[in-house]
This record gives structure tokens, sequence and C-alpha cells, in this order.
């Protein structure tokens, strides 16, 4: 298992990003969270196996047809197995 934050820029606030996340995490068995910020990005904490967390990253830099990415950043963490779900904060 791995974890990661992610933080997503461009036109992503407004667009379905934020379910269409959830549906993709789910799809990939990836549990974590994902929330709109102030600054309209939208952050993502994420926990799976490496290769759907790396599947899940590349589907983030596209997000849902509607929204525009335009930078994705993402940092390792430990992972804390403290998650049983993906929800929408």
């Amino acid at each position: 298992m791995i974890a990661i934050s992610a933080r997503v820029h461009g036109r992503v606030q407004g667009v379905g990003f934020r379910y269409s996340t959830q549906y993709t995490a789910q799809e990939l068995g990836i549990v974590g969270w994902v929330r709109n910020e102030f600054d309209g990005t939208v952050l993502v904490e994420a926990e799976g196996e490496r290769e759907n967390i790396d599947r899940f990253v590349e589907w983030l830099k596209e997000g849902p047809p509607p929204a525009r990415v335009t930078s994705v950043e993402v940092q390792k963490k430990a992972p804390s197995g403290s998650w049983r779900r993906f929800s929408v904060k």
C-alpha cells in the first residue's frame, strides 16, 4: 500500500470533478477523500496498491470531460490505514 496527497489545478470546480474522482477511486479500490479548496484547486488524499495509485494519478491529470486540468502536484505519504472508503468532503 502507498498513499499520496494530490492538489489538482485548473478548471476543476463546478464540473463534477469530485464525484468523478470518487467513482474512479472506488473502481480502482482506492480509499481516501477529495474536497474543493478555497483557492479553486481540488485536494485528494488517497491510499491503495501502487499500480492503482499510479493509474489514479494519471486519471487526475485528465479528470472528467468538462474539467481542464493544468497541473497536479503529488506528494507521497506514509499510509495511515484509517480510511475504509473514498468520500467527497
